[in-house]
């Protein structure tokens, strides 16, 4: 593939990711108003509504790591999407609690194969000596769907309805189709590897990328409390026509930190952006939950996307650079699993918390806790390391 980073190739599997991890988020900010408004339903139903998504890509996950080092990557690509595009288009026509859950648990399934395909062949096609940066500017496409994609939900949600936003989850599932399999790769790249003979748990997920997949997972499971429950987090403060800025803020300053993280990362090492990175994410959170402005708001915005867009490209370096290239769909499916099974419990355990002790005490002391203790464990990870 020579040595260039901005190759078709990789902005094929970029974009792809882009549009599959933004088909996730605009359905995390728009399903719990959807509920509440047209089926009459609140935060437990939009907890499930997230879980039954979990589900599917928690169980899949693992064995997305084993299909993609197993098979045709490129066939395998080809089947995904295009069950992918069908699922958007059911969602045009379930549109009950049941029939969302079912879409959920499908969606989950094909975005966990999606996505652990298209990080792989992304980290494949990129050269060597480029790899580090590569992989941080492809942790960009999934870092903005995060924040676009919530963004794009709300507005369409808010200002269009729900047949504009499921008619807008079509294209994407169409547009998804299109980029991911316009480019044929080259068969050295999309060829099955090494055959794995049983059933192992070697075979499915990458032990070397256990540590920072699991770092990476308490960033996510902080970061999975702001993205579920924000909408209605805002709302009780008065502030649910803002809500939208809050992600532009938060997009705007991961592009713009974005080439100064990497930078840091590539030349002085991991820990110059994860120690720090943890900190201003602490303070955002600590921010965040006590708001009552809109400064405030897009205060907290500003330092949880410094803090998120510096933590989340790390880990996820640090993941893939642990294996071998043979084994690059089995790191990468273990780094995403940690964070499905994160968001997951995040939507869960947290909702709980939410119902019973409220959001500032949440956001204040829980999520705060686990990003310190994310920092801490980095800290003797990283010590150990050298």
């Amino acid at each position: 593939m020579g040595e260039k980073l901005w190759t078709p190739e990789f902005l094929s599997m970029s974009g792809a990711n882009f549009l599959l991890f933004m088909s996730q988020y605009v359905m995390v900010a728009a399903l719990p108003i959807f509920f509440m408004d047209s089926l009459g339903g609140g935060e437990v139903e939009a907890g499930l509504a997230m879980t039954f998504f979990q589900i599917g890509a928690i169980s899949c996950r693992p064995f997305a790591g084993f299909l993609i080092d197993s098979v045709d990557k490129r066939r395998l690509m080809l089947l995904v999407t295009g069950v992918f595009f069908f699922c958007m288009a059911g969602f045009s026509v379930f549109q009950s609690f049941h029939g969302i859950y079912g879409l959920r648990l499908i969606h989950g399934i094909v975005f966990a194969l999606a996505t652990t395909a298209a990080a792989t062949l992304a980290a494949l096609v990129l050269p060597a000596s480029k790899k580090g940066t590569g992989i941080g500017y492809f942790a960009l496409s999934t870092n903005l769907a995060m924040v676009v994609g919530p963004f794009l939900g709300l507005v369409l949600m808010g200002r269009c309805g729900s047949t504009a936003l499921f008619a807008f989850c079509i294209l994407l599932g169409l547009s998804t189709f299109v980029l991911a399999n316009i480019r044929r790769l080259p068969e050295s790249i999309t060829k099955p590897g090494e055959r794995h003979h049983g059933f192992s748990l070697s075979g499915f997920l990458a032990r070397e990328a256990l540590v920072p997949s699991f770092l990476a997972g308490l960033v996510f499971f902080a970061y999975g409390g702001v993205l579920t429950f924000l909408p209605l987090y805002a709302k009780g403060l008065g502030l649910s026509a803002e809500t939208s800025l809050f992600f532009a803020v938060f997009a705007g300053v991961i592009v713009l930190s974005r080439p100064l993280v990497g930078t840091v990362f590539d030349r002085r090492g991991p820990a110059y952006t994860v120690y720090p990175g943890f900190l201003v994410f602490a303070l955002g959170m600590l921010l965040f939950s006590s708001i009552s402005t809109l400064a405030g708001l897009l205060g907290s915005a500003a330092l949880l996307g410094l803090g998120f867009g510096a933590l989340s490209p790390a880990f996820q370096t640090l993941a893939v650079r642990s294996v071998p290239a043979a084994r690059s769909g089995a790191a990468t499916a273990t780094y995403f699993w940690a964070l499905d099974i994160a968001v997951g419990l995040a939507a869960v355990f947290l909702g709980l918390v939410a119902r019973h002790l409220g959001y500032p005490l949440m956001y204040g002391a829980v999520c705060t806790a686990v990003i310190l203790l994310g920092w801490g464990l980095s800290f003797l990870w990283l010590s150990r390391k050298g």
